[in-house]
Formats: C-alpha cells, structure tokens, sequence
C-alpha cells in the first residue's frame, strides 16, 4: 500500500501520448504520494502540465537510470495495455528499479514478485505490490446489497477507458466536502492504488465476482451514507466482461453514465457503434433492473469526458446531451461534480 512519505516514479513508456496511460494520468491526478519523475521516452524533456492538463511539474525522463536523479522509493508501472500483460522490453527497466533500491507497484495481469528475472534482486525491506491477486474467502453473490440504508452509486459507461474512475472520485470527494460519509470503493487496479483497498475485479473469477463487489460493498455501505463504486467496462463493449458483476454485486441505487463527449464507435472495436445516449440509459436501466428482480436502478445524470474539447465545445457537448436525455449532465474534472451530487440527493 502506497502512503503520502513514499516517492513515486511512474513508468509509462509511449502512456503519456498514447491510449493507455490511464493508471499514470490517474496517480497523477489524485495520488496522495508525491510524483516525482514521470518516464517515458516518447514524451522525455516535454512539459507534463502541457501534456496532460494536470498540474503536476514532475520531469519526464526517458529511462529508470534518468528518474534516480529525482530520489523516488518507489516505481509504478504507469499503463494499461489491452491484455493487460508487462511488455518484454519493460522488464530491463525494472531489474533496473529493484538493483537501486526501489519498491515495484505493479497493476498488470503479469505477476512480478515471484518472477524470476526479478525476485533475486530484491533485497532487504523491498517489496513488490501485485494488485490483482483475487481477494481470499470469496462467495457467489447474493443480491444482500439492495437491503443496505446507503445509496449506492455505480459509474456505468459506453466504453472502457472514459473516465469512470476518474467520475467516481470527484463524486466521493464532492460528497466528503458535503460533510456526507462517502466511501469509495475501488474497482481496478488504478483506483486501488489511490484508495489503498478495494477489489481487482479483472482477477476475480467470474463465478465469485459478483460475489467479491457485494463482500466489499456491504463492508463499506454499513457505516456510509453513500458508497461510490468505481464502473469497469461497458455493456457495449464486446471484450468487457465487468459490468454485469458490479451491477448484481452492488445493487446500485444510481447509475451515472459516462460517455466521452463525440464518440460513436467502440475505441478498440470501430465496426461496433454506441448507441444514442437515450438509448443506452434504457439499456443500463433494464440490466440493472433485471425485469424487477434486483433494485430498480435509474441512471441518475450524464458524466461527459470532455479533454479532447475546448471549453466553449466542451459546453455546447453538455448541453446536447441534456436535451437528449432529459438528465442534468456536467464534466466534473473540469466544472466540478456539485451538477452529478445534486443528483443523487
């Protein structure tokens, strides 16, 4: 578990400009530890607040050996490729994280603790942090989460990788400085990282996974007002395999659907389309109703990933989306989550 003392140093060769660089861009967005060098070699010597919008002044360096200059403690591989497996030409650059000393924070489905090109190295009170391991004592679900008192928000979206994460965060942290007992439940391996607990969903089982939302949603729901749980995939998306488990696990009281603002065809699949966003509030809401048998689930707003947009755009995407699907909608990173809050209240 990452805390606010350790150094962080994020690898994420060719993430920064390219598709999968969602777990740097999250750490460096909301992590608690500081971000002391960002590497990747396609971006080294560029500005990362110009990159990427978020104001962090961490250098970006081409290698490890580049990043030891800044003092990290600690190294997170920064990405998400599809598969979700280490890239070969990766694992120098680790070897060289482990022989300076370094802590390894590792999201990808290739375990590295045990690996042998790199458990040899390792020495003293270093350690190596695999988070997706599936969480021990796991059972089938049971759909006990509708019975808790706390509302239940469940991110829900028309692709993976447009923000859901990102969506949940602001809407816990907008609630926490509502004075409400928000938790939020991480659901990934990015998400995990920040909040230090959660369940890597991706490594569950598919037998348990529902099982393993509801286990942490009733842990987290018995003290809370209100429970953010962090969406995974899509129902649109023909490789996703996460949503249905996180709708029967945690019994949402409210969905947010979260679209990035123009897109009309999966990112990795061009031949699939997206529905119209009426439509797919239709869908997420008779899924997650499930013909009466679980909680009937209204999707409550529209969350907008609006970055690829100026800000006058960015409005005008808003405002479409409104008057399609009769909900309020925002952009909270950039306008802030009081519109998404105001509407599970």
């Amino acid at each position: 578990m990452l805390t606010p003392q350790n150094r962080l140093a994020l690898l994420m060769h060719g993430g920064i400009k390219g598709p999968f660089g969602k777990t740097g861009i999250g750490l460096l967005r909301y992590s608690a530890a500081p971000i002391v060098a960002v590497i990747d070699r396609e971006s080294a010597g560029e500005s990362l607040a110009a990159l990427t919008r978020i104001p962090c002044e961490a250098p970006i360096v081409a290698s490890v050996r580049e990043a030891l200059a800044y003092q990290p403690d600690t190294l997170v591989i920064g990405t998400a490729p599809s598969g979700g497996l280490l890239p070969e030409e990766w694992l120098p650059e680790l070897q060289d994280a482990l022989l300076a000393g370094l802590n390894l924070v590792n999201g990808l489905h290739t375990p590295l603790a045990e690996h042998p090109a790199l458990k040899p190295l390792l020495h003293g009170c270093q350690w190596v942090w695999d988070i997706r391991k599936e969480p021990p004592n796991l059972s089938v679900g049971s759909g006990k989460a509708r019975h808790l008192p706390c509302k239940r928000v469940l991110t829900v979206g028309t692709d993976m990788a447009v923000g859901k994460m990102t969506v949940s965060i602001e809407m816990h942290r907008a609630c926490l400085a509502r004075g409400m007992r928000s938790r939020f439940l991480a659901t990934g391996q990015t998400g995990i990282m920040i909040e230090g607990y959660g369940v890597p969903l991706d490594a569950v089982r598919v037998d348990y996974a529902s099982g393993a939302v509801e286990k942490f949603v009733l842990e987290l729901g018995a003290d809370a007002d209100v429970v953010h749980i962090e969406g995974q995939g899509s129902l649109f998306n023909p490789a996703s395999t996460a949503t249905l488990p996180l709708l029967r696990g945690s019994q949402p009281t409210h969905l947010i659907l979260v679209h990035r603002a123009g897109q009309t065809h999966i990112r990795t699949f061009p031949d699939v389309p997206i529905p119209p966003l009426r439509v797919a509030v239709e869908l997420y809401e008779a899924v997650a109703a499930a013909g009466g048998s679980f909680y009937p689930s209204k999707v409550a707003a529209i969350a907008l990933n609006t970055a690829h947009l100026s800000e006058t755009e960015a409005l005008e995407a808003i405002r479409q989306a409104e008057r399609e699907t009769q909900l309020p909608c925002t952009d909270p990173v950039r306008f802030g989550a009081e519109t998404l809050v105001d509407a599970i209240a």
